[in-house]
């Protein structure tokens, strides 16, 4: 039985002799300091019913409301505590945030006035856009589910345990502090969540990290000009109707605002989306996602078909929308093209195209709350680009659906080049669990997917977006697929790098030796590698250059651009420079450009120059300098930054 909301005592007047006195200056130090911890605490406390948009906004304004209005004592500082805990600023403005969240999700009592926490916020405000975290996994989602059908005080217990870390004993003295009458009903009720504290750190629950969609424009636009003529609202509404012709408007030809269009009315029909046949492919000039077929075990679901084309062209509060970079997430013009419906897990997935996009509903297997759609661009998508889609991620596994071309499907690490690849079986396209990449923690390994079709194998990775991107290897303009022995060897020891690319809306990601620098002091034979990540947006390109030493594991990225021709088809020339130790304990400044650089002089702490693409010069730690090259045809080229 799910307890009840408990209402939480007025706080002391003030604190005991032994309890710390906080002042103005102390709190606002603690808050600036950690105010997106504090601000996620506030989001996570607070009752998800809210949804997700005043929730974001609430917890800012819990979070801003916290400082005292004068010097203040607080009880609640742990035994043992260091660090923030050991923050007695930190610990006040905690409580406060803690109580406020409490007294927010209380529900409205009639002749009672309510608590200023319980009303909407009045600042911070946001007009004509919706603010919302960005959108999770599954395990996410059933976490937020979870945590829905606590209590108040049982919420926070949980979220003190999970995202704070602080023992029973703590929690016990933040909640009573709070005011929380019950406080070990509470803790037994958080107990009853099965731990999940990693998870309360993901992108989900950060109220800090946003995405913005308008709210209903055309309900927006109708009170707007309703605000502004409603004295006259008859009278013009009236002179409207009669008007005779063509009328004043500017619109010209155009039907009125409140017609139906034919076109957007098709798209929202589940009879009339576009079924490509089975076969289609095997005939057709185009090897794209517009002749994948229909699959799924859920094709004829009629009334999932329309929950799906509804939620597309109107999504509601409650739906989880997410977008790569530089994708628009507006409904389809016309009718889309149906590539999957089934069920993925524990959801119904459904999976359309529009030329333009990939887009995928999930819902819930036992109803339709926690709804989520994704958006992901995939324009100019080739046979390798459109190889496979993300059905759904649960427990740190991937599942695929894969192009209909596609007959062997593998994964395999690619930290591990000599591993060989472990088969994964392929129903109807759709793949077995695919261990992801990891998230946290440290990068022991790198898992990707290895699919075979008739022109080749290639390796596909997950970058938390709808569509893999591709691994390539080779010099800009003449790349190829990373699945042979060589690639391999070549993308081992900067696979974890792929972390830095993930949600950008990544394509495809090359990796290219450019240049092998032997070490002063006789200490072997370092390598030098660029990474490129192309978008699908045509922007916003990623650039890393890495250095390895004989016989190390990872490299390290030595420079790093975004937005840079540098390391790419249209420029394939990259200069980078690095401080390196040797074995001796010399420091040296070394420097590498690719083929075609004739010279490279070092400006700043450290001078020198060389002829050719390599340059070691001695210096000392910490030295700071620039870089400056020239190629054989005379242009200039500076350090990649």
């Amino acid at each position: 039985m799910q307890s009840q909301d408990v209402a939480p005592r007025p706080a002391p007047a003030s604190g005991s002799a032994a309890d710390p006195v906080v002042d103005v200056e102390q709190a606002e130090a603690a808050l600036v300091e950690h105010y997106p911890r504090l601000a996620r605490l506030a989001y996570l406390m607070l009752p998800p019913g809210l949804g997700r948009n005043r929730r974001v906004l609430t917890a800012h304004a819990l979070t801003q409301r916290a400082l005292p209005r004068g010097r203040a004592t607080t009880p609640v500082i742990p035994a043992q505590a260091s660090g923030r805990e050991g923050d007695p600023g930190y610990a006040f403005v905690r409580l406060q945030v803690v109580r406020t969240a409490l007294e927010a999700g209380l529900p409205l009592r009639r002749r009672a006035w309510p608590k200023r926490s319980q009303l909407p916020p009045l600042l911070p405000q946001v007009w004509g856009l919706r603010l919302f975290p960005r959108s999770g996994g599954a395990d996410e989602l059933a976490l937020d589910q979870a945590l829905s059908a606590l209590s108040g005080p049982a919420r926070a217990a949980y979220v003190l345990r999970g995202l704070e870390k602080l023992p029973d004993d703590a929690v016990r003295e933040v909640l009573t502090a709070a005011g929380v009458d019950d406080v070990d009903a509470a803790l037994d009720e958080a107990a009853s969540v099965a731990e999940r504290s990693a998870l309360l750190d993901s992108p989900e629950f950060d109220p800090c990290s946003l995405q913005a969609r308008p709210t209903d424009l055309m309900r927006r636009r109708q009170h707007m000009k309703a605000a502004l003529a409603a004295a006259a609202a008859v009278a013009v509404c009236g002179a409207l109707l009669a008007m005779p012709g063509d009328g004043w408007g500017p619109d010209g030809a155009a039907a009125p605002a409140y017609a139906q269009n034919p076109a957007a009315q098709a798209a929202l029909d589940p009879s009339l989306l576009l079924k490509v046949p089975a076969a289609a492919w095997e005939s057709s000039a185009r090897t794209d996602f517009s002749v994948w077929p229909a699959r799924g075990d859920l094709t004829g679901d009629s009334a999932l078909l329309r929950r799906a084309l509804a939620v597309w062209a109107r999504p509601g509060e409650t739906v989880q929308v997410s977008a790569t970079p530089g994708t628009p997430s507006g409904g389809p013009s016309g009718p889309p093209q149906l590539l999957y419906a089934g069920t993925v897990d524990n959801a119904r997935v459904v999976i359309l195209y529009d030329g333009l996009r990939i887009v995928r509903y999930a819902e819930p297997k036992d109803g339709t709350k926690g709804a989520a759609l994704d958006f992901a661009r995939v324009d100019g998508a080739d046979r390798a680009g459109a190889s496979a889609v993300v059905l759904g991620r649960a427990d740190g596994n991937v599942r695929y659906l894969t192009a209909p071309w596609v007959t062997k499907a593998a994964e395999r690490d690619l930290m591990k080049p000599g591993s060989g690849a472990t088969a994964l079986p392929l129903t109807d396209g759709t793949t077995a669990p695919l261990a992801g990449p990891a998230q946290s923690g440290p990068c022991t390994s790198w898992n990707v997917l290895q699919l075979t079709d008739t022109s080749g194998t290639r390796l596909l990775t997950d970058l938390g977006e709808l569509v893999p991107a591709r691994l390539t290897t080779g010099r800009p303009g003449s790349v190829k697929d990373a699945s042979g022995a060589q690639g391999l060897r070549a993308w081992a020891p900067y696979a974890c790098s792929l972390g830095a690319m993930r949600a950008s809306g990544v394509r495809g990601v090359n990796a290219w030796a450019y240049a092998a620098q032997p070490l002063p002091d006789a200490s072997g034979t370092a390598d030098w590698v660029c990474t490129r990540a192309e978008t699908w947006q045509g922007g916003g390109e990623r650039v890393l250059a890495q250095f390895r030493t004989p016989g190390g594991t990872y490299g390290a990225v030595a420079a790093k651009a975004e937005n840079v021709p540098s390391c790419g088809a249209k420029d394939p020339q990259v200069l980078a420079g690095v401080l390196w130790k040797s074995a001796g304990g010399s420091w040296y400044l070394l420097a590498a450009g690719s083929k075609g650089t004739s010279s490279i002089s070092a400006t700043g702490d450290v001078g020198g120059t060389a002829r050719g693409n390599l340059l070691a010069v001695k210096t000392k730690q910490g030295a700071q300098a620039g870089l400056k090259g020239t190629l054989e045809d005379g242009r200039a080229v500076s350090g990649l930054r």
